[in-house]
């Protein structure tokens, strides 16, 4: 959960949390023709280490 807390009449209002979702990719890894959903920060790892 993550956002900003506004301020409204002396009290924070509760209504502008949002969830974060990480950035999924279908991508072909290790095997050829089979597809996953990676996240995009593992995948920056991944072509580092290639």
């Amino acid at each position: 959960m993550g956002g900003t807390r506004v301020k409204l009449r002396g009290k924070y209002n509760p209504t502008n949390w949002s969830k974060k979702k990480a950035n999924l990719q279908m991508t072909s890894l290790l095997v050829k023709g089979k597809k996953s959903l990676v996240c995009t920060k593992c995948l920056r790892t991944l072509s580092k280490t290639k």
